[in-house]
């Protein structure tokens, strides 16, 4: 098989506007949640999110193709120039039909659907614009990274609710080895923070309804009631290794193995046992060589609801055994939310950073450890330490389970 190198990275994240201040924030221990400032949320059972600070999408991209965009393209579009500049990717010098795309969203656009539904309502459905939908449906970060940046291959939208991100990576790792494709821009992003998404999540109990941004989510604690809303995108460069090699580009990490699985048990609830995820896991290192007593860090999904961080540390001990104790594991969701589509991008993002910085970061919040989660959850502070490997987690609603490992670049 072809191996994957990771050129370039880039990410619009509620703690900065580009890798390099979101990550100085991460190893800070600082967090981006605040009151919601995007609507009144007096009504709401959920008040707190992290929302996406500072960003003006013409600072980014031009300003008229940006006024066909809705937020979750903009981010996509943003993070993919910041990536494919530290890839140094020259399209004038590629063939554009072997550089494709695999961004993915999980919702796409709710804002634009509120919006032209209350206009159908209050003016009728002439008054409907024409744009609702291209604005709206999911697949087009893909479709205007795409065109912004003259991609011509394979263009894919991976839409596996939260899960989403970290499959969108591991389907155009896959394209490129199956020889799809030699460069693929891949992730996820997401931008829900408003009326009905916050409504709907809340409803569903899955929501934290702290009204205190530095306490509210808590991944692995007794004291966790739900994950809090991000939003943003996480994109990276992934390169087919000689092709890298041969255009003189800086290789951040190499993508080694990749594993998905279905719960096929439950419409929002990972599966009690966590054999899917464990599944998942196991496949992923399997894949890369490794034995599983190699793999010594994974960054969990982390939700901070109460069903995924059991299921997820049941799924944890259960692929690794022993050797899970001995293990270190974190949630990035501590610090950013939950960015749902853009999640797994984000936090693989941060996992090939901490990998390069020699540093895994603290769960932040986490200070009173849930009796039946037993595992090192880096409470306190981030610790140092090497890392060969750093194995990803993404679980959606649907029983979508992915996991993805990265290996430090030999």
């Amino acid at each position: 098989m072809r191996r994957v190198a990771v050129t370039g990275m880039g990410a619009i994240t509620p703690m900065g506007l580009n890798v390099k201040d979101y990550f100085e924030n991460i190893k800070a221990g600082n967090h981006g949640f605040g009151r919601i400032t995007k609507f009144d949320t007096s009504e709401y059972k959920a008040h707190v999110a992290a929302e996406v600070k500072g960003f003006t999408a013409k600072d980014f991209m031009d300003f008229k193709a940006a006024k066909r965009m809705e937020a979750f393209s903009q981010y996509a579009v943003a993070a993919a120039k910041e990536a494919m500049e530290q890839a140094g990717l020259n399209m004038e010098k590629e063939d554009p039909y072997r550089v494709g795309c695999s961004i993915g969203s999980g919702i796409g656009s709710l804002e634009v659907i509120e919006r032209e539904h209350t206009r159908l309502n209050q003016k009728g459905p002439g008054r409907v614009s024409p744009l609702m939908v291209p604005l709206m449906i999911s697949n087009m970060a893909a479709g205007n990274v795409s065109i912004a940046y003259g991609l011509k291959g394979k263009s894919l939208n991976v839409v596996t609710a939260c899960a989403t991100g970290t499959h969108s990576i591991g389907e155009a790792y896959r394209s490129i080895q199956a020889g799809d494709a030699d460069v693929m821009l891949a992730g996820g992003s997401e931008s829900c923070i408003c009326p009905v998404g916050v409504a709907g999540f809340a409803a569903l109990t899955a929501l934290s309804g702290s009204e205190d941004p530095d306490r509210c989510s808590l991944p692995f604690d007794k004291d966790r009631d739900g994950f809090v809303m991000g939003e943003g995108a996480g994109i990276v460069v992934l390169e087919e290794l000689e092709h890298a090699r041969a255009r003189g580009a800086k290789i951040l990490a190499e993508v080694a193995g990749y594993g998905a699985t279905s719960d096929a048990y439950h419409i929002t609830s990972p599966a009690e046992d966590g054999m899917g995820a464990a599944t998942a896991m196991r496949w992923a290192v399997e894949e890369s060589g490794a034995s599983m007593e190699d793999i010594l860090y994974i960054n969990a999904h982390g939700t901070a609801t109460h069903h995924n961080d059991l299921f997820e540390t049941r799924a944890i001990k259960l692929a690794f055994g022993e050797h899970a104790k001995k293990m270190k594991i974190n949630s990035t969701k501590s610090m950013i939310g939950h960015l749902l589509g853009a999640a797994g991008a984000v936090e693989f993002i941060t996992c090939v950073k901490e990998m390069e910085e020699s540093y895994v970061h603290v769960t932040r919040g986490l200070t009173h450890p849930d009796e039946e989660l037993d595992l090192d959850y880096v409470q306190g502070k981030g610790v140092p330490m090497e890392l060969a490997y750093a194995l990803s987690n993404s679980l959606g609603f649907g029983g979508h389970n992915a996991s993805i490992l990265i290996k430090k670049y030999q």
